[in-house]
């Protein structure tokens, strides 16, 4: 299923709203995670950043072909062969991968799609116990460049709230600030032993 105003402005314009390495910092991404997957990678803004930074792999999900034949030729001109690309309905169909399967979940600028929690549930199914879901999108702010139609917009509290009925627990930043365009936050996948 597409994801609401999902079509993408050309790619130079795309990756100008973005300070890719200070949001991944930020969102504590690093380099103790092996594998990570990442949920409508586009044209691999947070893909080939985030590759450079982890150990194993990261899982590029797109419903669009263009969207992965696009991660893939960078993918191929960065000369990172830890990216695989899977063109997926995730929503619907789910990723695919195993349980407990990775440390680290990307879930960038879509929670405006109509069953966010179902999607922060998959995410919460493969990541492994005491790892981190990670949430940017647009700010709450018409005067954004770019971002969905207001009315289907998420504020930081919405996301924070279909989180945590997805079973995350926020880390101790709280909501985070990511200039100029977006916020952001981390969870933290906690399951107490023996449940």
């Amino acid at each position: 299923m597409k994801i609401y105003d999902s079509g993408m402005p050309e790619e130079k314009i795309w990756d100008s709203f973005f300070n890719q390495s200070s949001i991944l910092s930020k969102l504590q991404l690093t380099s103790v995670y092996k594998d990570a997957v990442e949920f409508g990678c586009g044209y691999g803004t947070f893909t080939i950043p985030a590759a450079r930074i982890i150990k194993g792999n990261v899982f590029a999900m797109d419903i669009e072909q263009d969207m992965i034949d696009a991660t893939q030729k960078a993918a191929s001109h960065s000369r990172l062969t830890n990216i695989k690309c899977i063109l997926t309905d995730f929503v619907k169909e789910g990723t695919g991968l195993p349980d407990n399967s990775v440390d680290y979940a990307m879930v960038f600028n879509i929670l405006h799609y109509e069953q966010p929690v179902k999607l922060l549930d998959e995410a919460f199914r493969i990541l492994r116990n005491g790892r981190i879901v990670g949430i940017i999108h647009w700010n709450y702010d018409p005067g954004t460049p770019r971002g969905p139609e207001m009315n289907i917009r998420p504020k930081p509290e919405q996301c924070k709230q279909w989180a945590e009925q997805a079973g995350f627990k926020i880390t101790a930043d709280g909501i985070i600030d990511l200039p100029p365009y977006h916020y952001g936050m981390s969870l933290k996948k906690n399951i107490a032993p023996g449940i």
